[in-house]
């Protein structure tokens, strides 16, 4: 997790350093649908590594976006969800949706 003095002056950069990688933004598109376990995201993100996967879950973890949770079962079964912090996202996501839809829209007409 940055720092507030690590953090970028810009807003727009802050947000691009926290959610800014093509995985991280397929992770969170995801888990606004429901909890996911990681086999299923790993299975969902076809090209995504392992180690990827592991990483980016860990970041997005350690910077409050999502969370994780252990059940005590056995074997142990992991779920992640976006926590309140990365639901405050799912404008932001949903309107990069739109705008997606729009612009295959538009380049579908040209």
């Amino acid at each position: 997790m940055l720092t507030k003095e690590e953090m970028p002056a810009c807003p727009v950069a802050t947000t691009v350093a926290l959610i800014g990688s093509k995985w991280k933004l397929l992770i969170m598109r995801n888990l606004l649908v429901r909890p996911w376990r990681f086999n299923e995201l790993k299975k969902d993100l076809a090209g995504i590594s392992q180690k990827v996967l592991t990483d980016s879950l860990r970041s997005l973890e350690s910077d409050g976006i999502i969370t994780r949770t252990v059940y005590p079962e056995v074997p142990p079964r992991v779920e992640y969800a976006l926590s309140e912090l990365g639901e405050s996202m799912r404008p932001i996501i949903r309107s990069m949706e739109e705008w997606g839809i729009a612009y295959k829209e538009a380049m579908a007409n040209t």
